[in-house]
């Protein structure tokens, strides 16, 4: 079983460099970061876990700046994202910044996904929530051709160029991995794509087994947030789940260090 950690990174906690140190020092196989562009101040989209939106989603940091500068201090690390929110970006630019990624880290990077839920997020960038499935299908669909061709070229419904040069390619040969974050949904469409599956992990053991079922008997790579729980990550194992990360809540570097200590005491049962 895989074991690592999943945060957002801001201005106001531990900085990348110094976590990134601190999880390969304590044997964690990786580092996954949350992305937010930033927060309209005017929203009527509820926060998904119900109550206030909590001040981390205004203060993250860019993923890729900051897992680059992890990736300058580690050796082993996986710099994982959980999720890009895709459907706001660039996917041009995105390609670059992922395969760049990779290339500076010697072929490290896990690109997780997703269609976000923030609906007046999307719309600030241009993004009609009611297509954002289709967009990114396509997306992704464009960032594979830009990663395994010399000259690509794309033309889909929302997606649209002629051939293109564009370098560097990834390092990871065909590709670094995928991940769909989310849930029925982003099952679906892992299946279709053939990628991971990123979902919200349960609290109890005993709803594994049907949250697994949504793959349909799929073997797709698995990647789940959970609390670390011994109960959660042997349900898990046993289903076969490729990683699991545990969230580590935004804490100046001391409080993290901390946590990171009280993780690693159940991890050590599983990492050799």
């Amino acid at each position: 079983m895989k074991i690592g950690i999943s945060t957002f990174l801001t201005d106001e906690g531990i900085s990348g460099p110094r976590l990134g140190l601190a999880l390969e020092d304590r044997g964690f196989e990786s580092l996954f970061l949350a992305e937010h562009s930033h927060i309209p101040a005017s929203r009527q989209t509820p926060y998904p876990d119900g109550g206030e939106l909590p001040r981390p989603y205004f203060r993250t940091l860019d993923p890729f700046v900051a897992l680059s500068a992890v990736a300058a201090v580690t050796q082993r690390l996986i710099l994982g994202t959980g999720v890009t929110l895709l459907i706001q970006r660039d996917l041009i630019h995105t390609a670059k910044e992922v395969a760049t990624l990779d290339l500076i880290s010697n072929g490290r990077v896990v690109f997780g996904v997703g269609a976000g839920w923030n609906r007046e997020e999307m719309a600030n960038h241009g993004t009609d929530p009611r297509t954002r499935g289709a967009l990114l299908d396509e997306q992704l669909e464009a960032i594979l051709a830009i990663w395994t061709n010399d000259l690509a070229e794309y033309h889909g419904r929302f997606i649209d160029f002629d051939p293109i040069y564009a370098w560097p390619k990834p390092v990871q040969r065909p590709h670094p991995p995928i991940f769909v974050g989310g849930g029925e949904a982003a099952a679906k469409r892992a299946i279709r794509h053939g990628f991971g599956w990123i979902p919200g992990g349960v609290s109890d053991p005993a709803e594994v087994p049907a949250q697994l079922a949504l793959l349909d008997g799929h073997d797709l790579p698995v990647s789940v947030g959970i609390a670390p729980d011994p109960a959660l990550i042997d349900a898990y194992a046993e289903a076969g789940v490729e990683r699991v990360t545990f969230f580590l809540p935004t804490r100046p570097e001391a409080e993290s260090l901390t946590a990171l200590d009280e993780f690693a005491k159940v991890a050590d049962q599983y990492l050799g």
